[in-house]
């Protein structure tokens, strides 16, 4: 059974709510606060298995009759709050899953748990109705909202929380992760480690996806024959680009990273520490033949590139703008 020790990098975190289970001083409202796959959940579940706990000495012990029905999913008194509608958590979600519910007593455990995930995505009607619940909770209740975003969410509901934040783990802690029990090759386990920037669930999941290595091998073509390539065969690219059903974020981090390993390269003239190793040969051509000024322009380019498109600007104009800057630079 998962319990704090497979938490990882989250010393201060795991700590907090050791202290919490230790001292019985448990809040009704917890916020868990990180990016997408960075082990919120696991962790909300971890903390939801140690309260329920039975057994003597550190928790969850993994052997009591209510660590076995985690094991197995049947724990009556950890609820997880489903939502119908994939984008929004609306009033009627909250009011059926927690509102209506929250008044019945434990089935057999002395807390009541909710974890809701992907909080950021309650309406304003929903967190209004949550709050009504937050401010008169019955004093079995204990409520976890997992969340990306702290802004999408209400003053008053932050006021009523406490607000844990997910810290970005060491990259030396990712890698051995990634290599010891996942027994990923080195060479891999360093690209996904640069990719990841702390998110340990991000780093196992590029470590296991095929698409991420076509990707991979997609972006880093395109960056060592953009400067032949006519304009034609660079909307043709993006259209490539586009089609692929991942996150185009990712797609531009191939790109910075390609860029910081030839801004290293130049500075250094040293291929021990870049990324892609691999393809020392294209960085020190593009090294030679790039001006520091024109990689940092580059550089700069691909976070406007995530900005504009964050803010929802046309995706094909973002990237002609920004392969034209890479192409010119």
């Amino acid at each position: 059974m998962a319990d704090f020790k497979d938490v990882i990098g989250q010393e201060q975190l795991v700590e907090h709510l050791q202290n919490t289970i230790k001292t019985g001083k448990v809040a009704h409202a917890y916020i868990i606060n990180g990016e997408r796959s960075s082990g919120k959940e696991f962790i909300a579940r971890v903390f939801a298995a140690a309260l329920q706990c039975e057994g003597e000495g550190e928790k969850p012990c993994g052997n009591c009759h209510s660590c076995k029905q985690v094991q197995t999913k049947n724990q009556p008194d950890i609820i997880s709050v489903l939502h119908e509608k994939p984008n929004t958590i609306g009033v009627e979600d909250i009011r059926t899953k927690i509102n209506n519910d929250i008044g019945i007593k434990p089935y057999s455990s002395p807390r009541k748990i909710y974890i809701m995930n992907e909080g950021e995505k309650m309406t304003v009607q929903a967190q209004n109705a949550l709050l009504k619940t937050l401010e008169e909770p019955p004093a079995y209740a204990v409520i976890m909202i997992l969340t990306t975003n702290l802004d999408t969410l209400l003053p008053t509901i932050l006021s009523r929380c406490v607000v844990l934040n997910m810290k970005p783990v060491a990259d030396d802690k990712i890698k051995r992760y990634l290599m010891e029990d996942q027994h990923v090759p080195e060479y891999k386990a360093d690209v996904c480690v640069a990719f990841a920037r702390g998110n340990l669930g991000k780093a196992k999941a590029l470590a296991t996806s095929e698409e991420f290595d076509n990707i991979k091998n997609e972006a880093v073509t395109l960056l060592k024959y953009i400067r032949d390539m006519e304009i034609y065969e660079i909307v043709a690219a993006i259209k490539k680009i586009g089609q692929y059903q991942f996150e185009i974020n990712d797609y531009l981090d191939i790109l910075s990273v390609w860029y910081r390993d030839v801004l290293l390269f130049k500075a250094t003239n040293d291929a021990n520490h870049l990324i892609f190793k691999e393809e020392i040969q294209y960085i020190r051509k593009v090294a030679d033949q790039s001006a520091y000024e024109g990689i940092e322009i580059i550089i700069d380019a691909l976070e406007k590139a995530k900005a504009r498109l964050k803010a929802n600007v046309n995706f094909d104009l973002t990237m002609e703008l920004l392969l034209l800057t890479i192409k010119e630079n």
